[in-house]
């Protein structure tokens, strides 16, 4: 299995995490107590769930194997897929790429 997980997130919410020195989560993510990700197969399908009006935003590549050990769960949600979902921040040092995603895809 690849080790890297992907997350969406508004260019606000990434700099605030810059800020703050982590990545608390989104709105939603704040509610559900916990950080949803994707795989890399779950990403465009996330994509027009979720934020198909939003601009701004950016797609987050994270290294599992350097978030805190037991945080990451892949549980069962959309389509019964399971997804990946942390419960804790995500430290900015798993983040090993941070890509624009074009506003008129």
């Amino acid at each position: 299995m690849e080790n890297i997980i992907y997350k969406i997130c508004s260019s606000d919410e990434w700099n605030e995490a810059n800020r703050l020195g982590s990545y608390k989560g989104s709105r939603d993510d704040l509610r559900d107590g916990f950080i949803h990700f994707s795989s890399k197969d779950q990403v465009e399908e996330t994509l027009k769930k979720h934020f198909a009006s939003q601009k701004g935003l950016l797609l987050l590549d994270v290294d599992m194997t350097l978030l805190k050990e037991g945080a990451l769960k892949w549980e069962i949600s959309r389509n019964g897929e399971k997804f990946p979902h942390l419960y804790d921040e995500l430290n900015l040092d798993a983040v090993i790429k941070v890509t624009e995603i074009p506003d008129n895809r």
